[in-house]
């Protein structure tokens, strides 16, 4: 042995032995250092055999409640590597210290060497001081709860260290060790969730007996706090990590440790009386206040509630404990204040999931079910605004095309009123050209099936249609609009144009167009052979001088700049150029055909 580590078991024995006679209350701060300096030496230089005898002796134990817990850190980082000699020395005094130490001590160092950052070192801390937290807790009676609170926090950003698995087989190998943790988590907190689901038994017991209310009210307030912290936890695993991960149905993954991990978050929400349908009609429901804890934006975060409605609805999770008297439209209203902060993120899981929920809420509806007025409610205005922009500026094509397909769904779900004021209102918020012609072609689809024999309505034929298509023939910005940002939005617009002069005769004029064209070519027709002819003309003058520019740029100056529409393409070789001035004439002359086309027709007919 060498003279250090001989000198720090002289000093762990000589301080143990000082401090033999004395009461708890009287040892030192330098009793306290000097026994956890030389007893830690002693662990870390393999003396943990005189250490274990030390603490067993009798007549250490007091000394041993007071200051053994300063012994963890090192006891604990030899268990975990777990090829030390010493190993069983030290799990023995490991256990001893669980036993003998004040719980609140405990608590505290254990906490401390929770501290881990690869993800198989988090899984071990987790396996190793899961249960000894638990048992720890569990000591303190009903003066648990912001413990438990400090410890599932502690626990919580641990678990958000660990990558979350992007494939199925990444699960099912557990790679990143999350869905071990996740299990370790559950057994931790099951104790503690019965105990809070007997707490509201034993609660509902008090409240039918009102001469027993008043004396056990600090009881009830204690109770209420055990069942505040696994509330606050439920939530953060709801955001993280189950808002973020892919939940796997059992068709795809039929053994999922993750999708077990949210079965019990929902379970444990039950059982401390928050039932997965109570949280998904949370939004629409009275509130009541909840004096004396926390805000209710606090304690039901907004994402932590969508992540429940998509479990739910979704996964069908706890599908069978939300009330089958729930229709599906009511359910589509809860679900509108779910999807909504969900399709407002830009993370690609949050946009996922909030199309997911917003598809299978449709799906459940009959088509033309929805009245206009649902389009009161401010979520059903704001969650297609939100869908737009994912449709627009999401950089994943695969959630733009989803996009899109649930965009669709909700139009059909709409009666006519309700298309057709959405129409209107999609028209006026989009400010997209892809979006613009799309509801168009909508709105072209609906007069077309309002013109079919036995499908006439009011709202899309005759003096109603006609507020909706001047907002249709319209062009943003006159003649100086520019007709390549805004050509999906126009050629949709000259397409419904078309159709109508074609399809509706003018001796019946059942949509009204005849009647409202001479403000049509007024305000649209005119101003777009103005805009037409000066955008070919100041094309055209860009390829002429793009040719020329060619035949004089010298070698060493091959690019070039060009302006198209109102976006400047740099460092072009004038054969690119070239091309892409092409491409602008031919839509030109595109658009000129239809617009001919349609003046055609109108001579004729007026004629």
């Amino acid at each position: 042995m060498c003279e250090d580590n001989r000198m720090a078991l002289e000093q762990l024995s000589d301080v143990v032995q000082r401090c033999e006679a004395l009461p708890d209350d009287s040892y030192t701060s330098e009793d306290h250092s000097v026994f956890t300096v030389a007893g830690r030496t002693c662990i870390e230089e393999g003396n943990s055999a005189q250490v274990l005898s030390l603490v067993l002796d009798d007549k250490n134990q007091e000394l041993v409640r007071c200051m053994g817990w300063n012994l963890l850190p090192p006891l604990i980082q030899v268990l975990l590597k777990k090829e030390n000699k010493n190993l069983p020395h030290c799990l023995a005094i490991f256990n001893h210290l669980l036993k003998t130490c004040r719980p609140k001590e405990l608590l505290i160092g254990l906490l401390e060497q929770l501290e881990q950052d690869d993800p198989v070192a988090i899984a071990d801390s987790f396996h190793l001081l899961l249960n000894p937290l638990q048992k720890v807790l569990l000591c303190l009676g009903i003066r648990k709860a912001s413990s438990l609170g400090m410890t599932l926090c502690s626990l919580l950003e641990q678990v958000a260290k660990l990558p979350l698995p992007q494939t199925k087989e990444q699960e099912e190998d557990d790679v990143f060790c999350l869905c071990r943790c996740c299990s370790e988590l559950m057994v931790f907190v099951k104790p503690f969730v019965s105990e809070a689901r007997q707490n509201l038994l034993n609660r509902k017991t008090l409240c039918e007996s009102h001469d027993r209310v008043q004396q056990d009210g600090v009881l009830l307030e204690k109770e209420d706090e055990l069942r505040t912290e696994l509330l606050k936890f439920c939530m953060k695993t709801l955001c993280h990590p189950l808002l973020e991960i892919q939940v796997w149905d059992p068709d795809s993954l039929p053994v999922s440790p993750l999708r077990d991990f949210a079965e019990e978050v929902l379970d444990c929400l039950s059982a401390i009386g928050e039932t997965p349908s109570s949280l998904v009609s949370l939004p629409l429901s009275k509130r009541k206040e909840v004096p004396g804890f926390l805000e209710e934006e606090v304690r039901y975060p907004r994402e932590s509630l969508a992540s429940v409605a998509h479990l739910v609805f979704v996964h069908l999770l706890a599908s069978d404990s939300y009330p089958a008297v729930f229709s599906p439209v009511f359910s589509l209203r809860c679900n509108m204040e779910h999807i909504c902060p969900l399709l407002s993120r830009t993370e690609e899981s949050r946009i996922q999931k909030g199309l997911e929920l917003y598809e299978k809420s449709l799906v459940r509806l009959e088509d033309r079910s929805l009245s206009a007025d649902l389009l009161e409610i401010k979520t059903f205005l704001t969650v297609p605004q939100n869908l737009v922009k994912v449709m627009t500026l999401c950089p994943h094509h695969h959630l733009r095309t989803k996009g899109l397909k649930v965009l669709q769904m909700s139009i059909d779900k709409f009666d006519t009123e309700a298309k057709y004021n959405f129409f209107q209102f999609m028209l006026r918020i989009s400010n997209h050209s892809g979006v613009e012609g799309y509801i168009i072609k909508n709105i072209k689809d609906q007069i077309n099936l309002s013109l079919q024999p036995g499908n006439s309505n009011i709202w899309f034929e005759g003096v109603q249609l006609l507020p909706l298509l001047r907002k249709v023939f319209v062009l943003p910005d006159g003649p100086e609009t520019d007709l390549l940002q805004n050509l999906d939005r126009l050629m949709e617009s000259l397409n419904l144009l078309r159709y109508l002069i074609i399809r509706d005769k003018v001796t019946e004029n059942q949509t009204g167009i005849w009647t409202e064209l001479y403000k049509i070519e007024d305000t649209f027709l005119k101003p777009l052979r103005v805009g037409l002819n000066m955008s070919r003309a100041h094309y055209e003058r860009e390829m002429q001088n793009t040719k020329e520019d060619k035949k004089s740029k010298v070698k060493e100056e091959p690019d070039i700049s060009v302006c198209v529409g109102d976006e400047k393409l740099p460092n072009m070789t004038p054969e690119s150029q070239v091309e892409a001035l092409h491409s602008a004439l031919h839509t030109f002359d595109v658009i000129e055909s239809v617009l001919v086309r349609i003046e055609e027709l109108t001579e004729v007919k007026e004629g």
